[in-house]
């Protein structure tokens, strides 16, 4: 028989229990988009304690949709041994274009990051950054029901020893920072902002500004263009994909010297 009491004291013991897991992490991705989902699991298979917050009920970002609502995605030559390791199921189009099922690209990706150990909360948004001194030292966090119901509710904080903004064109973490005076690693020391659709440059240049932009805060996927001033790609992930394997092998060898 049924208990309704024993099945609502199991939701809320087993969740208070993963979140008070979360509260202190070797690193804390926001934005549980494709770069986001792979840094978690190429974090988490390193060793690494990881959670990542997602704002939205669903994860997987731009990449749920594909192109238009079209649930197919692209992904070029390179970038598809990401997908064989994870296993999703690509095929060949022409040349170095390979496509894959979205639903089945973000399905697999989360599941794969999960069992690696990373965590993953949902319906959780970052109100502002932790700092001592100049240094960013977590996040500060609410409910995304909160926020979308203008509601005076005090957040909660945890803390972490890295931070990646994965949270596509809104760079929400990097703009906190810059909003507050923090001088960022970028031409002008401020968010410089997406230029137009151009999807061999950006796919590029999502590689290339995958990096540190503050002390302990680094750019992942389309964050990292927006941040950089670079342009966007539309439906091709493969620059995702490898942005989020990039930003955890930066991360890992930062741990490695460290310990």
């Amino acid at each position: 028989m049924l208990d309704e009491h024993v099945i609502s004291r199991a939701i809320i013991e087993r969740y208070t229990e993963k979140l008070l897991s979360c509260l202190s992490q070797d690193v804390v991705i926001v934005g549980a988009g494709p770069a986001g989902l792979v840094a978690a699991y190429y974090l988490a298979r390193g060793g690494c304690s990881v959670t990542l917050f997602e704002r939205k009920l669903s994860v997987g970002g731009g990449m749920w949709g594909g192109g238009m609502m079209f649930n197919e995605i692209v992904v070029q030559e390179e970038a598809k041994r990401i997908l064989d390791e994870l296993g999703v199921h690509a095929r060949h189009y022409e040349s170095s274009y390979y496509t894959a099922d979205a639903v089945e690209a973000v399905s697999t990706i989360c599941s794969r990051a999960a069992q690696a150990g990373a965590r993953i909360v949902n319906l959780v948004s970052v109100e502002d950054v932790a700092m001592e001194e100049a240094h960013v030292t977590g996040l500060v966090v609410n409910w995304t029901a909160v926020e979308m119901g203008g509601l005076h509710v005090d957040p909660l904080s945890v803390k972490a020893r890295f931070i990646v903004d994965a949270t596509g064109h809104d760079a929400s973490v990097i703009h906190l920072l810059a909003r507050q005076g923090w001088r960022l690693c970028t031409p002008s020391g401020q968010v410089e902002g997406q230029g137009p659709l151009w999807a061999d440059r950006a796919e590029s240049a999502t590689l290339l500004n995958t990096r540190e932009v503050y002390p302990g805060v680094y750019v992942a996927g389309m964050c990292a263009n927006a941040t950089f001033g670079a342009c966007r790609m539309g439906p091709i992930f493969g620059g995702m994909l490898l942005s989020g394997e990039k930003v955890a092998t930066l991360i890992l060898e930062r741990l490695a010297q460290a310990s």
